[in-house]
């Protein structure tokens, strides 16, 4: 009779034990996909930053110019076909 229950008692422990191992196992890999996804995540999100602060500069750097009068004339002959006085217009194709 002792000797049924030694092993019954091993079976359950050893089942406990597996169980845990498989729990443990299982949070380990989820969480170890989780920091995966989200430090791909973060890389994109980095590659995104680092356009955007490109575009930033360059719209900074189109404010500044815009702020200067004979830019803007020139800017505005060019791309709108404006003239002066007098100025004749004639627009070469690329």
């Amino acid at each position: 009779m002792k000797r049924k229950t030694v092993k019954r008692n091993f079976v359950i422990i050893s089942l406990v034990y597996l169980v845990l191992g498989f729990l443990l196992v299982q949070t380990v890999v989820k969480t170890g996909y989780e920091l995966y996804t989200k430090s791909k995540e973060k890389r994109e999100f980095m590659e995104e930053l680092s356009v955007l602060k490109d575009k930033e500069e360059e719209l900074k750097g189109q404010v500044n110019k815009l702020q200067d009068p004979d830019y803007i004339a020139r800017y505005a002959r060019e791309k709108y076909l404006y003239s002066k006085d007098g100025e004749i217009i004639i627009r070469i194709p690329d």
